[in-house]
């Protein structure tokens, strides 16, 4: 009977989020409504399976050969600020700075229930929204985690905001 319930709570929970998506998809700034199809197709940007301790591991062992800084990204691809977030990387000149500066690592965070341990390590309080960032040099040490939820509200921003984040932490 609960396993019943919690089926019927998750479609419906799936619904409304797609309805919030197609809602988001109007309220996005012109720069990244020129991406959206229609109607608004989510991207899966966060792997639900991947390990996120490895795939920073892989990726700071990238970054020290290439002499690049690891981005990492928290969010769940449920979340429209994060599918806005990944709209504004994919345009230039954020695509170039991205490719030319940073690894990135997409740590999926659940719905605030799961890789809890990541955030916490890198000193990002998810509980004030996604996505998060954090920035690492090559070597891991932190230089940069978000601390007040500055992209949580993605989709009222510009990529040029991106834009300027990626130029002041680029390597």
């Amino acid at each position: 009977m609960i396993s019943r319930m919690l089926k019927v709570i998750s479609r419906f929970c799936t619904a409304l989020l797609s309805l919030a998506l197609i809602a988001t998809a109007a309220a996005v700034p012109n720069q990244a409504q020129a991406q959206l199809t229609t109607p608004f197709v989510k991207q899966h940007i966060y792997s639900e399976t991947a390990n996120p301790t490895a795939d920073i591991a892989a990726a700071l062992k990238k970054a020290r050969v290439e002499h690049k800084r690891v981005l990492l990204d928290f969010g769940g691809d449920w979340c429209p600020d994060c599918q806005v977030l990944d709209i504004y990387f994919r345009q230039q000149p954020n695509a170039a700075l991205l490719a030319k500066h940073f690894i990135v690592v997409h740590v999926y965070i659940g719905h605030m229930d799961q890789n809890l341990d990541i955030p916490k390590k890198y000193d990002v309080p998810i509980n004030k929204g996604v996505p998060a960032l954090a920035v690492l040099d090559a070597h891991g040490k932190l230089l940069y985690s978000q601390q007040t939820g500055q992209f949580e509200n993605m989709r009222n921003m510009s990529s040029s905001d991106v834009t300027e984040f990626l130029n002041k932490w680029k390597a």
